[in-house]
């Protein structure tokens, strides 16, 4: 008799089919305040149920949430106290200056819902914010309409900053480089990184009304503050700040090729010769087999968003037919990758 066949390891669909089970507990965590809570002092589960859930409610549900914690490697147990693993204390916890909460709650409220509508969004090739909340303007328009929201929201995006900017300014030499501005630079990340790195260097942070009064904070515990300034602004309707080096970080990919032809002429013209523009982006393989975080990026644009992610090919075409004279690409081994264009010297 010969043995059945059992197929190739289906350990690959099998994780599949439990990732979004771990990410939802995760998300679940975070919104509840439990790395919050035990970022004072650890606990054990009828306290820390008492505290973020009321003492009438029953603590098992919440003791299974923690024990998967536990699992994922998110929290410790000792003596039937939970405490925090050094990852959810530096990326899990407001406190953090690494932290990533805010961009944790946007996935939670915001993204894991449109994903549910996935398959729609391929049938149709739209965005889902509409079907998903009923809103009928872009999502950057109706989820961020608190002042609590958006800094949520920038929180964790200056975690992401503070994860990839350091490796984006150090992906080309820029040191013939003077004035820096930065369109759309959020928090100042990418501003503060550059100066840190490059003494010569001046650094503006452009962004919307409400994007600048948050940066103020970050800018302002910066060693970099005296070099770097904050201006209000809107990148497609406005004059942009004078600079010899601008800059785009996760800015192309929110938006379709008429609207990053617009902004990239526009950013050409303001450029003096010899001036360039920095890219950071997640970039696709040239046969856009991998990597895998840029097609879950892309599939993200799709839900919420008009944009995509781009191969380095497809952003050197943007990039030529704007003016640009040559294009440069540097896989960073960050959350985002960097492509540098320079306009020609007559």
């Amino acid at each position: 008799m010969s043995a059945p066949d059992t197929g190739p390891d289906p350990a690959p669909v099998l994780e599949l089919i439990d990732a979004f089970r771990r990410s939802k507990a995760m998300f679940a965590a975070v919104s509840l305040g439990v790395f919050e809570a035990l970022g004072e002092a650890p606990a054990d589960v009828s306290s820390l149920s008492a505290r973020l859930l009321g003492p009438t409610v029953p603590h098992g549900p919440l003791e299974r949430l923690l024990d998967a914690c536990v699992g994922m490697g998110l929290l410790a147990k000792r003596d039937g106290a939970y405490a925090n693993q050094p990852v959810s204390e530096t990326y899990l916890c407001n406190r953090s200056p690494l932290s990533l909460t805010g961009y944790v709650l946007y996935s939670n409220e915001a993204l894991f819902p449109m994903w549910a509508h996935l398959e729609d969004a391929i049938r149709e090739g739209t965005h889902r914010w509409t079907q998903t909340f009923g809103w009928q303007g872009p999502i950057f328009d109706n989820f961020f309409k608190t002042d609590a929201r958006r800094r949520s929201f920038l929180r964790g995006m200056h975690g992401f900053g503070q994860l990839s900017s350091a490796a984006v300014a150090a992906a080309f030499d820029l040191s013939r480089f003077h004035r820096l501005a930065d369109l759309g630079g959020a928090t100042g990340h990418l501003c503060i990184a550059a100066c840190q790195r490059y003494p010569q260097l001046r650094a503006t942070v452009f962004d919307l009304p409400m994007a600048i009064a948050i940066a103020r904070d970050y800018v302002g515990a910066s060693d970099a503050l005296s070099r770097i300034d904050l201006i209000a602004g809107d990148f497609f309707r406005d004059d942009l700040p004078p600079a010899d080096l601008y800059a785009l970080g996760r800015i192309l990919h929110d938006w379709p090729e008429d609207r990053i032809r617009l902004l990239l002429a526009k950013i050409y013209a303001a450029l003096p010769a010899g001036g360039a523009l920095l890219i950071a982006e997640k970039l696709l393989d040239d046969d856009k087999s991998g990597p895998v975080p840029a097609h879950l990026q892309s599939l993200n644009m799709l839900i919420c968003t008009e944009g995509r992610e781009r191969t380095l090919a497809e952003y050197l075409a943007l990039l030529r037919e704007a003016g640009f004279a040559s294009v440069e690409g540097c896989r960073t081994g960050a959350p985002v990758d960097a492509v540098m264009a320079t306009k020609a010297i007559p």
